[in-house]
């Protein structure tokens, strides 16, 4: 969905500690039970003609809520169960705002393009009952009512904000009444009550979390749908590109989030006596959070916190009286209203369903001031393009360079770095800080795509100097790409009249940084940033011809970078661990530790140069091995290299060993030693090289297939049964030269091949890619397996090894 950043101070708000403080991990694996549980629980109480039975006087209002639900809990419109529900609604016409705000809800996330007529049709029932006059004017209520409230104003206004992106025409007044109304009825500490009252203690004065974040949330929507944007298309069809220019527009907004913030609860809803409707205020925590593209609020963390407390729910007395945690099966809450399993049930799996969205991009807050975000709904907008491309809801968030450590910068995938000023900030040692926060981020997979916006010659001089410090060595700079990069066409094909010039470094495994930098000041053109900005879904039919050409093609190579970075494969929120495992491998040897060498050679010997860490650490974890990884690669003549029984190889280029080389591998391999290799996305220069050199070294021996049930591919060692399991390789796919890049994932046996020295194996070589994907790099062009699998691979070899 197309989301709004605050501004810098309500950032600093939600960026202003960064410690978590978490009771348990949530795992992968008890969220999807979670959500397996939930909607089955409402699938039994389906009633036989689609519905569920209602509660007190909002028709279709339960039976809305729950097929909403089931929706974002991964049940699709051809379900039996959601199909009969839909059937069952678009049967019906409701004149209540909850009812009616439901129903468009679903008909816009199950089939919006069959509906549209039926979602009009609700959008203008909803403009025709906003309270247009007197004291709530702006508002929703129940029909014949003029004491609006903030509860029927949220859920009418999240159907129109859901309508809209589905195709549907809202009048602006719409959004100014309605905006206007969330201003003035919003008290002075920042809250909100239900109605237009001064909070108190008690009734419906009460300022609470779930009426804030309903506040919150609503006036973003308004803000959004209104607010001009920091990048027009004049009379004359000429683009006009960073308007930024300051508003009070979000001072309302960041007042509600710091009364938020201070009264944050992931047990509680804030403010609220007796701790009623608390699953209502989680389903709108997850949407603070998300329409502030932030992961924390204040020092929480609030989609862990939140699922944490779901997951260790206990439905009934059964389950608590069992004195452990219980992934619940359906969650009952306090109050008159969420005692009904099925509106509490259906609040959690919001909450958990929609909270746990994969994050596709993080937009870097830098200094100095706003330069950071020139645009402010540039990144939004190109995450739309790529939800409605890859038909899948995903998420962006904003991550402050200055506060975040690796564990916070990992959670995201990509992260986008744009503005026109110099980002380096002004003291040495922050600026030493900031390249090793980013260089951490890069070992371990990230991708980072810059962009000087603005014509932004200062953004330029500092990220070229950044980079510097990022990557020391000669071998990484920055180097125009190729016409024959993948992210000419990894998505979709660019007209070549509308291409830029793009600048990448070639770390690890792929192409790791990509940088779009200024236009000579003669000739520029708009941003990346400036046309995403332009991108806003259901305003593209407004712009000429000429502008609309290069807002497509910069949407094209948004999402061809974006699937070149992220191989089109997005971790939810809870399959990222929150923090780096500081428990992994010494750095120091130690007696009885288990060390591996990596071995210096001309063919890329450190292409990958995490991989062997990441292994060792893998071994810690996983098999429960003491490790130690030494940070250095040594050479096949070194004495050092007796010193371990295991050496690693890969590589990505030809290359040759000298005679001496030669003679001391072969020593190496004889005397007990064992060498494993692998080429680096099954380089073709690479493999050939290995296997001539593999000849020289021992002429009497030759390179040969493992035989799939070999037992170095069983669990015979204490390993994975590989041979019957099998495991999943991507091979790279294109339809022609000119076609998208796809990389297709297959269940295939392991390809290894190997030396034997007597009835042990002494070399074992993979021409499918392992080391990057130990390091994670995801790549379109790679061919080789998967993370788990080339770690399982890896870790067969190694304790294979230890056992000879």
């Amino acid at each position: 969905m197309r989301l709004t950043v605050i501004s810098l101070t309500a950032a600093a708000v939600l960026f202003g500690s960064i410690t978590p403080t978490l009771r348990a991990e949530v795992t992968a694996e008890n969220v999807r039970k979670a959500l397996a549980n939930g909607s089955s629980h409402l699938k039994k109480k389906q009633n036989a003609d689609g519905s569920w039975s209602e509660f007190m006087t909002v028709p279709a209002g339960i039976t809305g809520l729950c097929t909403l639900a089931l929706l974002y809990a991964g049940a699709g419109p051809d379900d039996d169960h959601v199909r009969r529900a839909l059937t069952w609604l678009r049967a019906n016409r409701f004149n209540k705002t909850y009812s009616v705000a439901l129903q468009t809800m679903v008909f816009c996330k199950a089939e919006p393009t069959k509906d549209l007529l039926s979602i009009q049709r609700n959008v203008n029932w909803l403009e025709q009952n906003q309270i247009t006059q007197g004291y709530a004017k702006g508002s929703w209520s129940y029909p014949a009512g003029d004491t609006g409230d903030i509860s029927n104003t949220q859920f009418a206004l999240l159907a129109l904000h859901e309508a809209e992106r589905a195709g549907a025409k809202v009048r602006e007044r719409t959004w100014r009444l309605a905006k206007t109304y969330l201003e003035s009825c919003q008290n002075k500490d920042g809250s909100w009550s239900y109605q237009k009252l001064d909070p108190g203690p008690g009734g419906r004065g009460e300022a609470t979390g779930g009426r804030t974040c309903a506040g919150i949330a609503s006036l973003i929507i308004c803000n959004d749908a209104v607010s001009q944007s920091s990048a027009t298309v004049d009379a004359d069809g000429r683009i006009r590109c960073c308007q930024q220019g300051r508003t009070d527009q979000d001072d309302a907004v960041t007042n509600g989030l710091r009364w938020l913030e201070r009264n944050f609860s992931a047990s509680r809803n804030p403010g609220q006596t007796g701790n009623m409707y608390f699953l209502y205020y989680l389903y709108g925590v997850e949407r603070v959070g998300r329409m502030t593209a932030a992961r924390f609020i204040g020092r929480h963390d609030w989609y862990r916190e939140g699922a944490d407390q779901l997951l260790n729910w206990y439905a009934d007395e059964v389950q608590a009286a069992a004195g452990r945690t219980v992934v619940p099966d359906y969650w009952v809450g306090r109050d008159h209203v969420e005692k009904n399993d099925l509106i509490a049930t259906s609040f959690a799996l919001l909450f958990l369903s929609k909270g746990r969205w994969p994050v596709l991009i993080a937009k870097a807050q830098h200094q100095p001031g706003d330069d950071w975000n020139q645009h402010r709904n540039d990144v939004a907008n190109l995450t739309r393009y790529v939800e409605l491309r890859w038909k899948r809801d995903m998420t962006w968030q904003v991550v402050d360079l200055d506060l975040a450590d690796i564990d916070d910068l990992i959670q995201s995938p990509v992260i986008y770095y744009s503005g026109s000023r110099n980002p380096l900030p002004p003291a040495e040692a922050d600026r030493r800080l900031l390249a090793e926060k980013l260089r951490g981020y890069l070992d371990r997979g990230g991708f980072l795509l810059a962009e000087a916006d603005c014509v932004g010659r200062g953004f330029d001089e500092g990220f070229r100097d950044l980079m510097g410090r990022v990557f020391p060595e000669p071998e990484y700079r920055l180097q125009p790409l190729d016409k024959a990069h993948p992210i000419w066409r990894a998505e979709e094909t660019i007209e070549p009249s509308q291409l830029r010039p793009l600048l990448g470094i070639d770390f690890g495994c792929r192409t790791s940084v990509v940088y779009a930098p200024p236009d000579p000041p003669a000739t520029p053109r708009p941003s990346l940033s400036c046309l995403w900005e332009l991108s806003r879904p259901g305003r593209e039919t407004e712009y000429p011809a000429a502008v609309k050409e290069q807002i497509q093609a910069a949407q094209s190579l948004g999402v061809n970078i974006l699937a070149y970075a992220t191989n089109r494969e997005l971790q939810f929120k809870e399959e990222i661990p929150a923090t780096i495992d500081a428990g992994g491998p010494s750095t120091t040897a130690v007696r009885g530790q288990l060390a591996m060498a990596k071995i210096r050679h001309p063919g890329g010997c450190n292409a990958a140069p995490r991989a062997l860490v990441n292994l060792l650490e893998k071994a810690e974890k996983e098999l429960n091995l003491r490790t130690v990884t030494e940070e250095r690669l040594i050479n096949l003549t070194d004495d050092a290299l007796f010193d371990y029984h295991l050496i690693f190889m890969h590589g990505r280029t030809a290359f040759r060993l000298t005679a001496a080389e030669q003679k001391r591998l072969r020593e190496y391999v004889e005397r007990g030693g064992m060498l494993m290799a692998d080429s680096i996305c099954a380089s073709t220069a690479f493999t050939e090289s290995f296997r001539r050199e593999m000849a020289a070294v021992f002429p009497d021996q030759k390179l040969e297939r493992l035989a799939d049930n070999d037992r170095l591919l069983t669990a015979a060692y204490g390993g994975f049964d590989l041979a019957k399991d099998k495991v999943t390789r991507y091979d790279p796919q294109t339809t022609d030269d000119k076609g998208p890049i796809r990389a297709d994932k297959r269940k295939v046996a392991p390809v290894l091949e190997g030396i034997k020295m007597g009835d042990r194996w002494g070399v074992i070589f993979s021409p499918y890619d392992i080391s990057c994907a130990l390091e994670k790099h995801k790549s379109l062009e790679c061919q080789g397996y998967t993370h788990e699998d080339a770690a399982r691979i890896a870790l067969n070899v190694l304790l294979y090894s230890l056992q000879q």
